[in-house]
């Protein structure tokens, strides 16, 4: 049962907190690349970190995790969630790739009626159109006549990998809320565990195939390596803050926390001059924003 906290205030701030680390996860992952790291090898070395150290701490979760297929699945979406969203951030333009990441109401509603049977409503419908012409708004090339606009197709591997994420983020949700009766360590782990695995997957079918641009691991380096572990406490923090407010608030109000992350992205991305915030993709993100708080208001 969802305990609910006499104040919101802390709660809400740990969520508010868990938005305000993943909005600024894309600069450290930047810095990273910059010193020779790739995004997927990130992501496997700053989920080891924990990992490590939660095996020196207690190892009992790990055998709930062996013998309960709902967590696997767990692992997986949590491990390709971020595994595309790591990668997206670093090769595509960081505004479009949260906005098209946020993608929520329109995979909401898919994974609704494939995994629970639950047809579509009239306002669930509405919400899919408004996101969709989001969608439409931000995906257009820059100063593209009306006469011109196309069905947006993804035009490049940040968007591909953004929207992928976002499907499998709102599959991570789900899954979260089915595995509830599971102790919090053993999601935990899995979903650490499943960056690790999926990353390395990911990296090393790349590497196979040469294609994709991923170089090996670059020499042991002080300076990324201690950049790995304080990134690594970050999204520690962040998940221990997820933990604790999403068992003392309800699940629409954490959705409109979360929101505060597109902001905290579009924000410092616009300020250090890595993303453009044009009227075309502010306006697209405004409609997928107000498509994700109709589902929120909807939910409560």
């Amino acid at each position: 049962m969802r305990r609910h906290s006499p104040s919101p205030l802390l709660p809400s701030l740990a969520i508010a907190l868990n938005a305000l680390i993943w909005g600024l996860s894309w600069w450290p992952l930047h810095q990273l690349q910059a010193r020779g790291l790739h995004p997927l090898w990130a992501t496997v070395l700053m989920y080891s970190v924990p990992v490590l150290a939660m095996l020196l701490w207690r190892r009992w979760p790990l055998k709930l995790l062996l013998e309960r297929a709902d967590l696997w699945w767990l692992m997986l979406a949590a491990g390709l969630t971020n595994t595309c969203f790591n990668w997206a951030v670093t090769v595509g333009d960081v505004i479009r790739v949260v906005i098209l990441f946020y993608l929520m109401p329109v995979w909401a509603v898919l994974l609704s009626w494939w995994w629970l049977g639950e047809r579509p409503t009239l306002m669930a419908a509405v919400r899919v159109v408004v996101a969709l012409a989001g969608v439409t708004l931000v995906m257009q090339p820059e100063g593209t006549n009306w006469a011109d606009w196309r069905f947006p197709w993804p035009s490049s591997l940040a968007d591909v990998l953004a929207l992928l994420g976002g499907l499998f983020f709102a599959a991570t949700n789900v899954l979260l809320n089915r595995t509830a009766d599971t102790p919090p360590e053993s999601r935990v782990y899995a979903m650490f565990i499943g960056g690790i695995v999926l990353g390395t997957a990911t990296a090393a079918t790349a590497l196979a195939t040469g294609q994709l641009g991923v170089s090996p691991l670059p020499p042991l380096a002080f300076g990324w390596m201690a950049l790995v572990v304080v990134f690594s406490m970050g999204f520690v923090i962040s998940n221990t803050a997820l933990q604790y407010g999403s068992a003392r608030l309800s699940a629409h109000t954490m959705s409109l926390i979360m929101l505060l992350e597109v902001l905290f992205a579009a924000v410092s991305a616009a300020a250090m001059g890595t993303a453009q915030l044009t009227m075309q993709v502010f306006v697209g993100g405004a409609l997928v924003m107000s498509a994700a708080l109709m589902a929120a208001i909807s939910s409560h």
